[in-house]
């Protein structure tokens, strides 16, 4: 009998793939006797480098070795020659999908997401909105598994151990954390202006952090054009503060880091998922977007999420819409101060 393996494909983005590794996780640890490959983007390795004794990671660029049909044929031969015993595809776009019919043509056990579309329509419409909690992405995973054989119980709590990661492995600028010091990450920014707060209000938590907390540090999170430009005007204007990205150069180093924080700040992004996969509290900020959609980072309090409710939220799944009504209310109604008392109630903890 063949030995069980599974593939699981989800090539992006980095906060769906974050999703994915309690799933896998819980995969591996109840199923210890079947092989796992994760194939992705090679940015996403971090994530599941020593995982589990039995998960793999298989890097895959789509945009270059394995572009357009004939990368795909490519890349399907490729996988074919690892002899999977099931397929799940945790994507569902059309590299995914293509792989997956070559898979089930083939007579390979195959399965793919549900990503809940409708009724996610339903909760971001303008009219008539449904305001109903939609399955959370991690569901989502799991129901894939289920239906090819393997039902799990999520349980997850780090990709560290409890200690966190080896800060010694960081460069002597990061150094040692104090023992009577906090340390506080920021993240600000995200892909899509609907899920970004306003750089000057955000300025105005960091300057408050900082003045009631003089012992304390804080690291920002991001590695964008915009975001460097704003860095480098806070870190030379506040003490304590650090921008990550220039002193850090991998997202495992990143992650290092991020596992010593006491709280982490972030908009509905990437850095709210990978700060919750090294188990730390994070304040989420959330504009067109909404907890309801699904993507709350894992083991997360919706009471820490800082929102407005207001009739037209949320107008967007992704944050990608423009505001209908030209105000951005829902960030703009968001106070630093709502946003700081979040952070003293995690801290006070």
């Amino acid at each position: 009998m063949k030995p069980e393996h599974i593939l699981i494909i989800r090539f992006s983005a980095l906060g769906d793939a974050a999703m994915l590794v309690p799933v896998v996780y819980s995969l591996a640890s109840q199923y210890p006797h079947v092989r796992v490959t994760v194939l992705s983007r090679e940015m996403m390795r971090p994530l599941f480098d020593n995982l589990a004794p039995n998960v793999g990671f298989m890097e895959a660029d789509v945009k270059k070795e394995y572009a357009g049909l004939h990368g795909m044929n490519v890349l399907y031969r490729r996988l074919k020659a690892k002899h999977f015993t099931a397929v799940a595809d945790m994507h569902d776009v059309l590299r995914s999908q293509y792989l997956r019919m070559r898979f089930a043509i083939d007579r390979f056990k195959v399965a793919h997401i549900d990503k809940h579309r409708a009724g996610k329509r339903r909760l971001v419409a303008r009219n008539n909105k449904r305001f109903v909690q939609q399955p959370t992405s991690f569901q989502n995973y799991a129901d894939v598994l289920a239906v090819l054989g393997y039902p799990i119980k999520l349980e997850f709590t780090s990709i560290f151990p409890p200690q966190g990661g080896v800060l010694r492995l960081l460069p002597t600028s990061v150094s040692e954390k104090k023992s009577f010091q906090k340390w506080i990450g920021i993240a600000p920014f995200a892909a899509h202006a609907g899920k970004v707060y306003p750089p000057e209000k955000m300025e105005q938590v960091i300057s408050q952090l900082v003045s009631t907390h003089p012992n304390d540090r804080l690291f920002l999170f991001g590695a964008g054009l915009n975001e460097r430009k704003y860095f480098k005007q806070w870190c030379e204007h506040y003490p304590r503060v650090t921008h990550v990205s220039a002193v850090l150069k991998s997202m495992a180093d990143e992650l290092i880091l991020m596992s010593h924080l006491d709280v982490m700040v972030s908009m509905d992004s990437a850095n709210m998922h990978l700060a919750s996969l090294v188990h730390v509290p994070v304040v989420s900020i959330w504009g067109a977007t909404h907890p309801y959609a699904g993507f709350m980072g894992w083991g997360q309090s919706d009471d820490m999420a800082v929102q407005v409710q207001l009739p037209c939220r949320p107008c967007s799944v992704f944050g990608n819409k423009a505001c209908f009504r030209g105000d951005m209310a829902c960030m703009n109604r968001i106070t630093p101060e709502m946003i700081i008392n979040k952070v003293e109630k995690v801290l006070d903890r």
